[in-house]
């Protein structure tokens, strides 16, 4: 049962994400929020407890052709295909445009494990950066294609990699399209993970029937939005009862009460995605939203709504 209702001014919002401390437990995912001074007008970035910067190759990505994203059910499909600055721009002209007292976090993609350590080096030591998030969710071009993220041993072989490579607080964020989140979140556990961040989009695809073709060019794009969120949150679930690493949960958070579902499931910390296209401020809401439920509910820490979910035992 909850305690006596307290005001949201006695909550502290603090939570502590794999060594990444954070004011609060929201952050914004990776390539929805750009590179965080694109939101600066309409959002103080230093409300949140991070963002999580759009993902990281060794040299600047273009990604897909156009038509590369699109409206689905309840949601978004893309096929953007992670284009982004690379990472040595990324450092020397993105990071210092942020304010100061902005929790960045890094996130990583690459092909090969090489690069994807290479990237990471280079991210290393950089003083703005306070963890990574290895995209794990791409495929391994030295293994036909297969996702890291759907292959035990090639999670396995990536996430020692970089850990070997960087000190930093290290967040492995997950691909949903596997039968087993548990066993994926256990390996990142054996390879010294810091923490979990899940789940990245799920693999869909629309058709415009009237030209009876694909709506993306690329046939096939990630789901994200408010379709995807029981998923999300049962992987949450899963993964909390597999693993005693933090997890960080994504997915179709479109209000407080979407990301309390989160911390209650087992989540430290969340990241809100597809939202920011509609409201470029909700992140902020949300944060407050949190703190006005823990008090509501007489939590002292939202800390303590972690995995306070009252469910009946299997």
């Amino acid at each position: 049962m909850s305690a006596a209702p307290l005001r949201p001014e006695q909550v502290d919002p603090r939570v502590d994400l794999g060594g990444i401390a954070l004011r609060n437990a929201v952050l914004t995912a990776s390539g929805t929020f750009g590179y965080g001074v694109e939101f600066a007008p309409f959002l103080d970035l230093r409300r949140l407890g991070g963002f999580v910067a759009k993902s990281l190759t060794l040299e600047p990505r273009h990604g897909n052709p156009p038509r590369r994203i699109a409206e689905a059910p309840s949601g978004m499909l893309n096929a953007i295909s992670l284009e982004n600055v690379g990472v040595d721009a990324f450092v020397r002209d993105k990071l210092p445009a942020l304010p100061e007292g902005v929790t960045v976090v890094a996130s990583v993609f690459e092909t090969e494990v090489e690069r994807y350590v290479e990237v990471v080096k280079r991210l290393t030591g950089v003083g703005r950066i306070a963890g990574l998030e290895v995209n794990a969710s791409c495929p391994h071009v030295k293994s036909g294609g297969i996702e890291f993220g759907q292959n035990p041993a090639l999670l396995a072989q990536l996430v020692r990699a970089v850990r070997r490579a960087s000190a930093l607080p290290l967040l492995v964020k997950l691909s949903p399209n596997v039968t087993d989140i548990g066993e994926m979140a256990r390996v990142c556990e054996g390879e010294g993970a810091s923490g979990i961040s899940l789940i990245n989009s799920v693999q869909a695809m629309e058709v415009d029937v009237e030209s009876r073709r694909p709506v993306l060019s690329n046939v096939l794009g990630g789901l994200s939005g408010p379709a995807i969120r029981p998923i999300a949150l049962r992987m949450v679930w899963q993964a909390s009862r597999a693993v005693r690493l933090p997890l960080c949960g994504v997915g179709g958070i479109e209000s407080a009460a979407d990301a309390v579902k989160f911390l209650l499931c087992g989540a430290t910390a969340v990241q809100v995605g597809t939202s920011n296209y509609l409201n470029p401020a909700i992140a902020g809401e949300i944060v407050d939203g949190i703190v006005a439920y823990a008090a509501r509910h007489g939590f002292a820490r939202v800390a303590d709504l972690v995995g306070a979910l009252e469910a009946p035992p299997r």
